[in-house]
């Protein structure tokens, strides 16, 4: 409202779209939001022509009439229009609606440019998108108005470089606390076959969650279509949706979720940035997302009325390899998603402080109230170093045979395999559930490391010898500490851990030293 630029990060559900929504209406003017989901934008303008106020949107999807009616208001300083959504895909390639912004811009009608999901701005964020590199050109074309950019997430390195993109390092930043008191958070192990995966989300929904509205979230569109039809086949009323769909297709799944006539809407992260459900009872997610951010932001669909919900993550060692190969290509790809890795793998530090300490917030443990799957836990936690260095030579034993032996002379070796390898060699030592953690433990601290390769249909992540290994001297210990319960107590500890289970069938937990 004083014209300075400012960037607010509010955690989901906190109210951003108010931050521009009401500036709209207050100075009488155009209001241009830039925004990258269609579905919100429905969603949104849907919500604000109920109250009586003209927001309209330009996209792919707008008809003739409508674009002709929008093009003659902007320019109209006696306009009704007070919002005018456009994705930031269609400013960069649409010279005419630039043109029609700058004569606004010339009458005095445009107020305020608001950027939703500003994060997208930074490559160094979770979700980086080339389209808003344009947007550097608004403070240099649109001279004396100020620009708001909004986001749930932002780390430090994430804003200076927003700042720096858009021209507005001197922008004021209001930050709210990441906390969303009622989420219960959850990390359940993923079964490997993929029936007995859905009959324990269906179990879940079906005992916990009967009646109430939720979302599940999938890695692609083949699971969406999938997982939905073997909900449906279990009495789940359940609609698909990912961006692939027909746009017609897409509406009436989300209007028949947000009318509460199918219970689970079964999305890929095409859905739910911004999607204004308050009761959404539970969140799942079927897949292990690529970012601790998409994560925090997907899981705080639920709950948006305040009152309790639940947040689940199922996780398997498969995920993490099918996640890679699809973010590779990403400058900070790789690193999020471990990120997002050693959050699902940690047994023993409440969820909220793993979430505080990646958005570089403050928190005492106390302050979850058992609102996690770590602190419902009662039973303390006593630990005991061990040597897993035995263990690691084995596998690197496995990586090493595999390329002397292979017939094709590649002899590369996936993660999913060496787990498989490194269990039968070890088979009455160690656990399958024990080998696979060790993979992972290994890859987070860089012994191991991911190599991928392309083929003509797609990205494939082969495990090789990483840095840490070939640094090794061979005398040293490598040790991880074993926890034989997991609890609450111990939470301020910064040791990253993982769970992993003992022969005798006692749960145990591994954490590098």
């Amino acid at each position: 409202m004083n014209k300075e630029d400012a960037i607010v990060i509010l955690s989901t559900g906190g109210g951003k779209s108010l931050c521009y929504q009401l500036p709209a209406l207050l100075t009488k003017g155009l209001t241009l939001v830039v925004s990258p989901l269609v579905s919100l934008v429905e969603d949104q303008i849907s919500q604000l022509k109920k109250v009586g106020i003209d927001a309209s949107s330009l996209n792919a999807n707008t008809s003739k009439e409508e674009s002709k009616r929008i093009e003659e208001s902007i320019s109209n300083v006696d306009s009704d229009l007070r919002l005018l959504y456009v994705t930031p895909e269609k400013l960069a390639k649409s010279k005419r609606i630039m043109n029609k912004l700058e004569k606004s811009l010339e009458v005095g009608f445009l107020k305020l440019i608001a950027i939703d999901e500003v994060h997208c701005c930074s490559q160094w964020g979770h979700d980086f998108r080339t389209d808003y590199s344009f947007l550097n050109v608004l403070k240099r074309q649109f001279k004396g108005i100020p620009i708001l950019g909004l986001t749930a997430t932002a780390t430090s390195n994430v804003l200076d470089d927003i700042k720096d993109m858009l021209g507005i390092q001197a922008a004021l930043v209001f930050r709210a606390g990441f906390n969303r008191p009622n989420l219960i958070y959850k990390v359940l192990n993923k079964q490997g076959i993929e029936e007995r995966s859905i009959n324990d989300i269906s179990q879940l929904i079906s005992s916990q969650f009967q009646g109430e509205t939720g979302i599940v979230y999938c890695l692609s569109r083949n699971d969406c279509e999938k997982v939905a039809k073997l909900l449906n086949a279990r009495g789940i009323k359940a609609k698909h949706y990912h961006a692939y769909m027909e746009s017609s297709e897409r509406s009436d799944s989300h209007q028949k979720w947000i009318s509460g006539k199918v219970q689970v809407i079964v999305a890929t992260v095409a859905f739910g940035m911004g999607i204004d459900k308050p009761n959404v009872r539970f969140v799942i997610h079927h897949s292990l997302p690529k970012s601790v951010e998409n994560y925090y932001q997907e899981s705080g669909r639920a709950g948006r009325d305040g009152r309790p919900a639940t947040c689940i993550l199922y996780y398997r060692l498969a995920d993490i390899f099918k996640q890679s190969s699809m973010i590779q290509q990403e400058r900070t790809g790789l690193s999020n998603l471990y990120n997002m890795v050693r959050y699902a793998t940690d047994g023993t530090t409440c969820r909220r402080i793993l979430l505080a300490e990646h958005f570089e917030e403050a928190w005492e443990p106390s302050w979850c109230q058992g609102q996690c799957d770590v602190c419902e836990r009662t039973n303390p936690s006593e630990t005991r170093k061990m040597d897993v260095s035995k263990e690691t030579k084995t596998i690197v034993e496995i990586i090493q045979e595999n390329l002397n032996t292979a017939k094709d002379g590649s002899g590369r070796i996936t993660g999913n395999k060496l787990a498989e390898l490194t269990s039968k060699k070890l088979k009455g030592i160690r656990s399958r559930e024990f080998c696979e953690n060790l993979v992972v433990l290994l890859l987070l601290e860089s012994y191991l490391q991911e190599d991928f390769h392309y083929t003509a249909y797609s990205v494939i992540s082969y495990v090789v010898v990483g840095p840490k290994w070939r640094a090794y001297n061979g005398k040293e210990e490598i040790l991880l500490s074993i926890g034989e319960s997991r609890s609450s107590t111990g939470m301020n500890s910064r040791k990253r851990k993982i769970v992993a289970a003992s022969d005798d069938d006692e749960e145990d937990v591994v954490f590098l030293k």
